[in-house]
């Protein structure tokens, strides 16, 4: 499969965040991810509906809307309203699941859903069917720049397996800790969508940084 690339903007410069959604686009990633954030369902806070809004016409980037909160299916119309073209949320959340992803295809966008790192890979298996992906955390959800778990990534190459057996196409994408040492590996377990937050925007060369998480060759 395709590995694709969806930049996180919880690392990026905010006070020039529409500069920094333009050099993602222009250095190669395909989407742009945008983790939502309560306080009560991970102990911080981030961004939410206002900015997305006032972001989506910075670039043409599909929106990879990650809902880290405790009731998402409250707030799948405003997040579509703002903008976003894929709304994923979390197993663990408060809510009925099949409800939320019939909201959100309601609305005419794609589904997924994520699971915290000590959350076993089986716990998405009877949504499989249902969703068009599935969020492997590699690392505790809540703040950017954590260190990658190894022992996510035999949960990657269980949930990849699975949907093999059952013939389905899930895109499985990993968040958290993933540079160019990490990239190979979950790629390897069976990921295709990587998220990356402080490696790209903290890389003086977006496409040089996008090339290797996709395994290319940077020129250098």
């Amino acid at each position: 499969m395709t590995t694709k690339i969806s930049a996180s903007i919880l690392s990026a410069d905010f006070a020039r965040l529409g500069d920094e959604l333009k050099r993602a686009a222009e250095g190669g990633c395909d989407m742009i991810h945008f983790d939502v954030m309560d306080g009560h369902f991970v102990p911080n806070l981030s961004y939410g509906v206002p900015v997305l809004k006032s972001i989506r016409h910075c670039c043409g980037l599909p929106f990879d809307v990650h809902l880290m909160i405790t009731d998402p299916l409250s707030y799948v119309d405003a997040f579509a309203d703002a903008g976003a073209d894929h709304i994923t949320f979390h197993e663990e959340a408060d809510c009925d699941a099949g409800r939320v992803i019939e909201k959100i295809r309601s609305r005419g966008l794609t589904a997924g859903v994520s699971i915290k790192p000590k959350t076993p890979a089986e716990s998405v298996f009877p949504l499989l069917k249902s969703v068009d992906m599935v969020l492997v955390m590699t690392v505790e959800p809540g703040f950017g720049g954590q260190g990658f778990i190894p022992e996510t990534l035999e949960k990657i190459t269980a949930i990849r397996r699975e949907a093999d057996r059952l013939g389905l196409p899930t895109d499985i994408e990993v968040d958290g800790g993933i540079g160019r040492n990490t990239a190979p590996k979950v790629i390897a377990a069976g990921a295709n969508v990587l998220v990356s937050g402080s490696y790209l925007f903290k890389s003086e060369d977006m496409a040089a940084a996008v090339r290797s998480l996709r395994g290319e060759r940077t020129g250098r």
